[in-house]
């Protein structure tokens, strides 16, 4: 039997709050916006003095998100990623960009921070996964040993002069676990340097926000509901924050009764068995995208540790015949 399932999004993000109380109105007024990218939505919403102006600053944020894409993206042939990549297993190294180059060099702290759990050279893997989801069937087991010889993260290296290296032909980068995160952190540096700091982004199941909305203690952030976990749906409040979801529990492949995941260990090359998800908050989106990924891949003592490293909290659901679990950092915030 073989059966395949897809639902985008782990999470949904509410950034309404209450209204503004009737002395923020003459001062403040609410603009929302919404436009397709990354391969999901970009939700932007901020408060300014007047709408023309803040939608001004909107449209310069969703220009700058599809840069970003045209950068990042490995789904784009000629993004600034692909580029590099195409490059691979020369002897030169490649100069890059400040923002590739930033992104970068988080994934590799984050690889060696996790053993490698974490690692973007993962994307000849990730192809294979992509093409076998598709065909409703497992990769070609001849393919990922052909791929295990170009990933790993010891195989690229960043130089001075913001030069990169990618050592074996055949290498190929996937930013998916990163990117978004990134992307927000970005977009909302921006809103708040035009002078609207009381700004959110949202991108698929990524979400940064900036200052509190008048009146209120900061946005309200409302987590779908987990198999397992009981209590109906639960909220954050957050200002100045980013958090972050993912997980196996909504998107998955599933052959002759055996569920992988769309999360593929990089140290294996196989999508995960083990049901779990993750939830961190932390200072930068950047790190809130790429933590939650590393935090399904690890066992849980491994996984709280390189939380802690980054002075973030996680909140992590494991589904199990015998029982599940529900872990959390010492600080992770109330759910209501």
């Amino acid at each position: 039997m073989l059966a395949f399932i897809l639902v985008v999004a782990i999470w949904r993000e509410l950034a309404l709050g209450a209204a503004p109380t009737v002395a923020d109105r003459p001062s403040l007024v609410r603009v929302e916006r919404k436009k397709p990218c990354m391969g999901t939505t970009l939700r932007l919403v901020a408060y300014g003095p007047d709408e023309p102006s803040v939608l001004v600053a909107l449209d310069r944020a969703f220009a700058r998100a599809e840069a970003l894409n045209g950068i990042l993206s490995d789904y784009q042939a000629d993004s600034e990623l692909m580029r590099l990549v195409a490059r691979a297993g020369k002897s030169e190294a490649i100069a890059v960009g400040p923002e590739l180059w930033e992104v970068l060099g988080a994934a590799q702290v984050m690889a060696q921070r996790t053993g490698g759990a974490f690692d973007v050279t993962v994307g000849p893997y990730t192809r294979e996964w992509r093409l076998a989801r598709k065909g409703f069937r497992l990769p070609d087991p001849e393919v990922l040993d052909q791929a295990r010889q170009v990933v790993g993260y010891h195989k690229m290296e960043l130089l001075p002069g913001q030069k990169v290296l990618l050592r074996k032909a055949g290498m190929r980068l996937d930013l998916g676990g990163i990117a978004k995160g990134y992307t927000g952190d970005q977009l909302l540096l921006l809103l708040r340097q035009a002078g609207f700091p009381r700004a959110l982004v949202a991108l698929g199941g990524d979400v940064v926000a900036g200052d509190a909305p008048p009146g209120q203690a900061g946005w309200t952030v409302e987590l779908i509901d987990l198999p397992g976990d009981k209590g109906g749906k639960r909220t954050l409040t957050l200002h100045n924050q980013a958090v972050s979801t993912s997980g196996d529990l909504e998107q998955f492949l599933e052959v002759e009764g055996k569920r992988y995941s769309h999360l593929v260990d990089p140290r294996t090359g196989m999508g995960t068995t083990d049901r779990a998800a993750a939830t961190v908050i932390a200072s930068k989106g950047i790190d809130a995208d790429s933590l939650t990924k590393a935090c399904c891949l690890l066992p849980e003592v491994q996984a709280l540790a390189v939380v802690a490293t980054y002075t973030a909290q996680a909140r992590l659901v494991r589904l199990a015949e015998a029982g599940n679990r529900i872990i959390t950092t010492p600080h992770f915030p109330g759910l209501r």
